[in-house]
């Protein structure tokens, strides 16, 4: 009897598959020591063993390739693969199968290319080749380098494809992108590096599937998949990666949510401590996500919606409640809107769904309500949020309101049944703008790459369809039809306008009008409350600056106008994040019992951190990278700290800078070195004890590899220089 074949090396050729499996720039692909073979699924790719004591015979030698997912694999369960390597095999067309094909037989070598099913688990396999004669126990030899099969959404097969595959290089390949924040008058932007391709990212992903307990069966389906990392990026259930907090902040507690430049450290932060990262709010939660479904395959775009609904019992409004002095009374008011949600849509076919509901689906990993007892959301069907189908998995109710509720406020009223008067109903204030990174176009110092997705999520405000959206929801929700056919009050011969405020640089006043205008031919008395305050861009109140109560006689025919202003002294110490402020302004008539109520919010804008780089930056070659910004208040800056990340394999690096006295200029400098030739983004941060919340981000092109030398470390030395 002859000798078994002995499997000397095992070759998948990391390199020259992940360029065909668009897999290139993932960075453990390149390691020295232990290449990663990073593959799609449905896609062959290519393998080589090589034989240390003779040549493959067909005649009288078996290979057998064996790939195991997870502890526990069984091929009745997806999670195992077998395939005999041998001449009459062919590759399935379908990929409904594992199928192998031999390409070439030459001396003591064995070449071949595979293909797996296109529903098998994604995340890390291992694999086994078995050598073996007839009627012998087998040799076995390990593949002792990690194997990643990820979604493949370039293949028609694949429940992740999108037909035009051209937006892939947005939506699964960009490393870097843009996140719309602050107030519906003025949309802002922030950059972000979600650096799907860092050699950390697939284990933290592996530790995160670990964590979640869910069958590697089910890690196929991305509709599964999807729905288990919107409850994990968020710390509420089973240890999720990051902890969320919206205020009340202390020293050294953990990381501000705005000194975060991208995704990268905090999935470093989570695989290193295994404990949930502080702190996070929704851009953040919302970055991650994307980090993580583009890392595995998964189409994936950052969404903004601005004016966004939190209906908490499920009635498809926003109630705001008054007492009968016209004081907003907060016990009672238990719904709420943020200045702007951010959350997540994924790409993907919802065969658990009627045709025509795949493609686009929410999914949102900020912990707000609780869905089959966990805090997830999604995937949601965004044609069946615009019909208002409520009845379609999963939380689509809870979609619909958050874009399209209506905003009731309600006045006591103690000759109503239910002690309240419906004194006004806004139908458009909710979902102003549903905002993303338009794909494939760039502008990093302005909004030319923005695009409103409103219309995918809802008819145009304000039509007929729009309103059938609304109706068709509330349908079978008797508590929320009730509230619906109450009337409001109607009698109002007085107009009142709020003159809105787009932007407010900080450091100049506020200067607030209501224009009152009495179309009637009596006289009207008026009686008015304006407040103004910083809030949360959730909504909540930080603190009140400033308010005032008036009362005033108009003339018939005749306007008066209302004013109040505020200065930075009343308002710099009681700014929070995202420097929001909010004024209301509630008004009653008198004579006929009308009641107004306008609010404005606006946003107290800081100064963009200027980042300049070396005109020209080579790849493994240090270049130096300066940040600088007019400090605007009239404070001294401490405790002063820079955050700057980059896409392309570019770490993120703290730089500290001496203290900044007012209306002087901090400028501090680094070194960088990019690992790879491309576009580059870098993305930078500053937080201070008395000024925080400020970005820059600028993008540049690295030129040619300079190859050879050491292994090339990230960071380099820093320098600042501050003026004080």
């Amino acid at each position: 009897m002859g000798e078994f074949l002995k499997v000397e090396k095992i070759n998948l050729f990391p390199k020259e598959n992940a360029k065909k499996h668009r897999t290139y720039k993932y960075e453990t692909v390149h390691d020295d020591e232990n290449p990663t073979a990073v593959l799609r699924r449905g896609q062959t790719f290519k393998m080589q063993l090589d034989f240390s004591n003779g040549s493959f015979d067909e005649n009288k030698d078996n290979v057998e390739l064996i790939f195991n997912y997870g502890l526990n694999p069984n091929a009745f369960k997806g999670t195992k693969g077998v395939l005999k390597v041998d001449s009459t095999g062919k590759i399935c067309a379908e990929n409904t199968d594992w199928s192998c094909e031999i390409l070439k037989k030459d001396d003591k070598c064995l070449g071949f290319e595979v293909c797996t099913p296109h529903n098998i688990p994604i995340g890390l396999w291992k694999l086994q080749v078995r050598t073996l004669m007839s009627e012998t126990t087998p040799e076995k030899f390990d593949y002792v380098n990690d194997i990643y099969f990820l979604c493949n959404p370039w293949n028609s097969h694949d429940s992740t494809y999108m037909p035009e595959t051209k937006l892939l290089d947005e939506y699964v390949l960009n490393d870097a992108g843009k996140i719309w924040v602050g107030s519906s008058n003025n949309p802002g932007s922030r950059a972000w590096v979600f650096g799907q391709f860092d050699d950390i990212v697939l284990p933290t992903i592996m530790m995160i599937f670990n964590r979640s307990k869910m069958p590697h069966s089910s890690l196929g389906d991305p509709i599964q998949i999807c729905r288990m990392v919107s409850k994990m990026v968020n710390a509420n259930d089973d240890n999720g990666v990051l902890l969320g907090k919206w205020r009340d902040f202390k020293d050294n507690d953990g990381t501000l949510p705005s000194a975060w430049t991208g995704s990268v450290p905090i999935l470093q932060e989570y695989y290193d401590t295994k404990k949930p990262v502080r702190y996070g709010q929704c851009w953040v939660f919302a970055a991650l996500v994307t980090t993580i479904c583009r890392a595995l395959g998964i189409p994936s775009r950052v969404v903004t919606n601005f004016v966004s609904a939190h209906d908490v019992d499920n009635t498809f409004t926003v109630d705001t409640f008054y007492d009968k002095n016209n004081k907003y009374d907060e016990s009672k008011t238990i719904d709420s809107i943020w200045n702007f949600h951010v959350w997540n849509d994924v790409y993907i076919a919802r065969p658990d769904l009627p045709s025509g509901y795949g493609g686009w689906q929410a999914i949102d990993a900020t912990p707000q309500e609780q869905s089959a007892g966990f805090f997830q959301c999604g995937p949601t069907s965004l044609e069946a949020v615009r019909k208002g189908e409520v009845g379609y998995n999963y939380d689509t109710h809870f979609l619909i309101s958050t874009v399209n509720a209506d905003v009731v406020h309600w006045k006591e009223d103690p000759s109503s049944e239910i002690g309240y008067s419906r004194i006004y109903s806004d139908t458009r204030a909710v979902g102003r703008f549903l905002l993303t990174k338009k794909p494939l176009v760039d502008d990093p110092f302005g909004n030319e790459d923005c695009e409103d997705v409103i219309d995918q999520y809802k008819m145009s405000e304000g039509t007929r369809a729009e309103r059938l959206q609304l109706l068709n929801a509330i349908s079978n929700n008797d508590f929320a039809k009730k509230r619906w056919e109450m009337p409001n009050t109607d009698h109002h011969d007085v107009e009142f306008k709020l003159n809105e405020l787009e932007e407010v640089k900080i450091g100049d006043s506020v200067h607030l009008t209501v224009n009152i205008i009495n179309k009637s031919d009596q006289i009207r008395t008026i009686s008015a409350v304006l407040s103004t305050g910083s809030v949360y861009y959730t909504g909540v109140k930080s603190h009140t600056i400033k308010e005032f109560e008036e009362e005033l006689k108009i003339e018939p025919q005749s306007t008066v106008q209302l004013t109040t202003s505020v200065n930075p002294d009343q308002y710099m110490d009681k700014l929070v994040e995202h420097g929001i402020m909010k004024l209301d302004a509630i008004a009653t008539v008198k004579e006929t019992g009308q009641t107004w109520l306008g609010k404005d919010d606006f946003q107290i804008i800081k100064p963009k951190i200027k980042i300049k780089t070396s005109s020209k930056i080579q790849a493994r070659k240090p270049a130096l990278v300066t940040l600088s910004f007019h400090n605007p208040i009239n404070k001294c800056l401490t405790d002063c700290k820079f955050n700057l990340s980059g896409s392309s394999m570019l770490k993120n690096q703290v730089v500290r800078c001496a203290d900044v006295g007012p209306g002087k200029k901090v400028k501090v400098g680094t070194k960088v070195m990019p690992k790879i030739k491309g576009e580059l983004t870098f993305v930078a941060t500053f937080t201070s004890n008395e000024l925080s919340d400020l970005t820059g981000s600028v993008k540049v092109n690295v030129n040619r590899e300079i190859h050879g030398g050491d292994k090339i470390q990230s960071l380099f030395t820093t320098f600042t220089k501050c003026y004080k």
